[in-house]
């Protein structure tokens, strides 16, 4: 079976989503949340959502798209946020990228600095 609309595709991750794919994407769902499941009152105010969110990788596109309300969506976002995070500090301890300090922490080895057991402060 083919589709009779196409597909919509945003140009870039900004471009705002259009009336008609919002009501697409909602009746494609039944009305209910993505997350939670309970389906979404008149009224009420709800997003659209990247199932796999833009920066882990997903397509601004609507086949990625699913309704969810505002504070399940909050929720997901900072755990999105959270796991690109640690995807990137994993990824960079891999190849060996270490963050650099504008202010390292005194008589750390980051410092250049040392305190000898007299008591006298040295360069490493």
């Amino acid at each position: 079976m083919t589709r009779s609309v196409k597909e919509w595709i945003g140009k870039t991750d900004d471009t705002p989503i259009p009336a008609r794919v919002r009501l697409r994407i909602f009746e494609r769902f039944g009305g209910r949340c993505y997350l939670v499941g309970r389906l979404i009152r008149a009224g009420e105010p709800w997003d659209c959502d990247h199932i796999v969110a833009l920066v882990n990788g997903g397509e601004h596109r609507e086949y990625n798209l699913a309704p969810v309300l505002k504070t399940p969506h909050k929720e997901k976002t900072r755990e999105d946020l959270a796991l690109k995070s640690k995807v990137y500090r994993k990824r960079a301890a891999f190849l060996g990228i270490k963050r650099k300090s504008s202010r390292p922490i005194p008589g750390s080895k980051a410092s250049g600095l040392k305190k000898g057991f007299d008591g006298i402060v040295r360069k490493r």
